[in-house]
C-alpha cells in the first residue's frame, strides 16, 4: 500500500443489484447507438421503473437538476472473459489499450456510465412516474441499476486532460440524407437520426477506401447507407 501502510481486506458479501428500471429507446439493436453520451442530444428515451421502485416519493426533487447520471448493464456485451486490453474504435479499432484507459463494454463487470439531459418526468402513468431524458447512448430495455443527479459543482472538470482522445481530430461526416427518403422518417425523429448518422456508426476496424453498406435500426426503420470519404449517403430506407 501507498506510504507502507497495510491493510487487511476482509470478506464480502457482495450484494446481488437490483435492476430498478429500464429505458426505452429508438434503438433495437447495438448498432449505430453513438459511443458516448450527450453526442446525439435529440435523442429521446424514457425511463421506466420496475414495479419495486415506483413510488413517486423516490423521485421528489429530481425535477431541480437539468441532467442525471445513469449506471447501467451492457446487457448485450457480458462474458465470463477477462481482456486487460481493448481496441477503441476511436483508435480505429487497431491499437490496444488498458480496458481501464477506456469506456469499453468488454470489462470484468459489464457496467455502464452515461450522462443524459432530463427533459422532465411524467408522473401519471400506468407504469408509474417515468422519466423523459435525451442524449442516452442505450440500447432498447437496456436495465439501469442506479440513478444519481449530475451536480456541476463537482461533476464538472472544466480542466481535465482526456487521455488519447485528446489526440483525436474528431469531425462529424457530412450526411447526404436526399429528402424523398428523409420524408419517410417522422419529423420529430429526424434530427436525432441525422444526429446519429453523423456520428460514423461504422466499426472502427474499418478499412479505407470502405464501399460496404450498412444499416442502422432505428424507430422501426433500417437506414442503409454508404459513406465515401467524410460524406455519409442515405441509399436506402425500409420499415421493419
Amino acid at each position: 500500500m501507498p506510504g507502507g501502510i497495510s491493510c487487511r481486506f476482509s470478506e464480502v458479501n457482495m450484494q446481488t443489484l437490483d435492476i430498478i428500471a429500464h429505458i426505452r429507446t429508438d434503438f433495437p439493436a447495438k448498432f449505430g447507438i453513438p459511443r458516448q453520451s450527450g453526442l446525439a442530444d435529440a435523442l429521446e428515451g424514457a425511463i421506466v421503473f420496475t414495479e419495486k421502485y415506483r413510488d413517486p416519493s423516490a423521485l421528489r426533487g429530481i425535477e431541480g437538476y437539468s441532467h442525471l447520471w445513469l449506471i447501467w448493464q451492457f446487457s448485450e456485451s457480458v462474458t465470463e472473459r477477462f481482456s486487460p486490453t481493448v481496441k477503441p474504435p476511436r483508435l480505429g479499432g487497431n491499437r490496444r489499450v488498458g480496458v481501464f484507459a477506456t469506456r469499453s463494454p468488454f470489462r470484468p463487470n459489464p457496467l455502464g456510465l452515461s450522462c443524459v439531459r432530463l427533459e422532465g418526468v411524467d408522473w401519471s402513468t400506468p407504469q408509474g412516474p417515468v422519466l423523459r431524458v435525451r442524449g442516452a447512448d442505450l440500447m432498447d430495455g437496456t436495465p439501469i441499476y442506479d440513478i444519481k443527479p449530475y451536480v456541476p459543482y463537482a461533476d464538472c472538470h472544466p480542466e481535465a486532460s482526456g487521455g488519447f482522445t485528446d489526440a483525436i481530430d474528431y469531425r462529424p461526416l457530412a450526411v447526404d440524407f436526399p429528402p424523398p427518403l428523409l420524408s419517410g422518417i417522422p419529423e420529430g425523429k429526424r434530427a436525432a437520426l441525422l444526429q446519429v448518422l453523423e456520428q460514423d456508426p461504422r466499426p472502427g476496424y474499418r478499412g479505407d477506401g470502405d464501399e460496404k453498406r450498412y444499416g442502422v435500426q432505428f424507430a422501426g426503420f433500417d437506414v442503409r447507407f454508404t459513406v465515401d470519404g467524410d460524406t455519409l449517403t442515405v441509399v436506402e430506407v425500409v420499415r421493419i
